[in-house]
């Protein structure tokens, strides 16, 4: 059974893009000191990439390459893709994309982005465990960690890390 795990950065004022969604905060901290958990070694175990409609429409605006050709992809979306950027597959009901990704056995589900999706799959009790960087930045405003929906939960925290003066890394089990 694959494990479905959340990967994200926020910044310390919980916010994973500004308002404009720009991601450019992430990279004005040179002293994290990511080690082993760099995002190059986290992908290599990552199977299938799960994303929601905004996250791909994101990724397919920016000009670089399709980052994901060694995985599969799946876009949860009630809307066509036309034209994808990269080898991808549509979604749009989520509970039964659940059952699909729990009967995967060839490797570990990344929620990529924004945290509508995995909020989702919290509140369904199928998000395995989230690593959060929290980044030594306040960004003033723009989309939160996690959207306001009323759901409760107490994640077990299974370790926090110093990473530099850039952040911190803290790793969450639900259930």
């Amino acid at each position: 059974m694959a494990r479905i795990l959340g990967y994200v950065a926020t910044s310390l004022d919980g916010f994973i893009a500004t308002a404009d969604e720009s991601l450019q905060w992430l990279f004005t901290r040179g002293d994290m000191e990511l080690g082993e958990y760099d995002y190059n070694l986290f992908i290599k175990r990552i199977r299938t990439v799960v994303m929601g409609r905004t996250t791909y429409d994101w990724i397919a605006n920016d000009p670089n390459p399709w980052a994901y050709g060694d995985q599969r992809v799946i876009v949860v979306t009630s809307r066509p893709i036309s034209d994808p950027k990269g080898v991808l597959e549509t979604r749009s009901d989520v509970d039964a994309l659940i059952a699909e990704l729990r009967a995967l056995d060839d490797g570990d589900v990344w929620m990529l982005g924004g945290g509508k999706l995995q909020m989702a799959f919290m509140e369904r009790g199928a998000l395995d465990e989230i690593e959060i960087y929290l980044i030594s930045s306040i960004i003033g405003g723009g989309y939160p960690l996690f959207p306001p929906t009323g759901f409760n939960a107490s994640p077990t925290l299974l370790s926090a890390q110093s990473l530099g003066g850039g952040g911190a890394r803290l790793h969450y089990k639900f259930g």
